[in-house]
């Protein structure tokens, strides 16, 4: 998937070789548009809309991928198949949106109540200042994202959606340097990129452990603690995002480069290299949407 200035655009190649896409216009409402030109607003708004937006994308490849199999049914399979098809349309809605509020509720439990209970049963008594206290959190939680990816990574499913990850940004590199986007010429760049959701993530937990050390948040049990860090989630996220922006900024400078290189450092798990099909999928999803993107722009 890759979003343009007007649209975003998703590319699937089917069973029989076809590349198909799904192209959604990228305007959101006034009010949104607002509140996204806002600093530490912003990218909070930004990963509510994404989130939004890519399940929209993720519910077409489902599609694609549940017709593929209709294919392979037989006539009467396939009649029983479409009379099924609204419930479990229905049933599949009903199913993300569970999924959803469960993952959202293990994913606070995970990495943000685990880390800090972990410390302060391990290492209670050990600092007398809650800075100490902080930092310790931040590896832990740190090396338990780590884990958490790495094990990830190793299914099949996992470690596909790694390798499109890879070609996206293999794309986009391409790109950048001015390159014709061939899968040779593609295939040459690095999966790595600094504008990835991957330093993003990376910068949550380094801002978060800042916010924490400030001296108005300190905490007297473990529950302050972890109330503490959920009520900040918003702040850490949108502090996080504007230093994502400025180190993408200064990219190219010889130092302060190196700001955005723990971000890098995360992609080599959350990217796999991609195969020269799936490089070929990716080369037409980003071609697709620039050709959208310049339609929209012409008057």
């Amino acid at each position: 998937m890759f979003a343009g200035k007007h649209v975003n655009v998703t590319a699937v190649r089917r069973k029989n070789e076809e590349i198909v896409y799904y192209e959604v216009p990228r305007a959101s409402k006034p009010w949104v548009q607002a509140l996204k030109k806002i600093p530490f607003v912003r990218g909070v708004v930004g990963i509510v809309e994404s989130s939004a937006k890519g399940s929209q994308h993720l519910n077409f490849s489902m599609e694609a991928y549940a017709e593929d199999e209709m294919e392979d049914m037989s006539e009467e399979e396939r009649e029983k198949a479409k009379k099924k098809e609204s419930g479990f349309s229905l049933s599949m809605i009903v199913s993300v949106a569970v999924a959803g509020v469960l993952s959202f509720i293990a994913g606070k439990l995970l990495f943000t109540a685990a880390p800090a209970a972990v410390e302060e049963l391990l290492f209670g008594k050990m600092f007398e200042s809650q800075i100490g206290h902080n930092l310790l959190e931040g590896l832990i939680k740190f090396i338990m994202l780590l884990a958490y990816l790495y094990f990830i990574s190793l299914t099949p499913i996992i470690r596909r959606l790694f390798q499109y990850h890879g070609a996206e940004h293999k794309v986009i590199s391409a790109y950048e340097a001015g390159e014709e986007l061939t899968v040779d010429n593609v295939q040459k760049y690095s999966r790595l990129h600094y504008r990835c959701g991957s330093s993003f993530i990376v910068f949550t937990v380094i801002v978060g452990v800042f916010v924490y050390s400030l001296p108005f948040f300190d905490w007297q049990t473990i529950w302050d603690r972890i109330w503490i860090r959920i009520a900040l989630l918003p702040v850490v996220l949108g502090l996080s995002y504007e230093v994502l922006r400025f180190t993408n900024s200064l990219r190219d400078m010889p130092i302060l480069r190196y700001l955005g290189y723990p971000g890098l450092w995360l992609q080599l798990l959350t990217t796999k290299e991609p195969s020269d099909d799936q490089v070929a999928v990716s080369i037409a999803s980003f071609t697709r949407m620039r050709e959208l993107d310049e339609q929209m722009t012409k008057p």
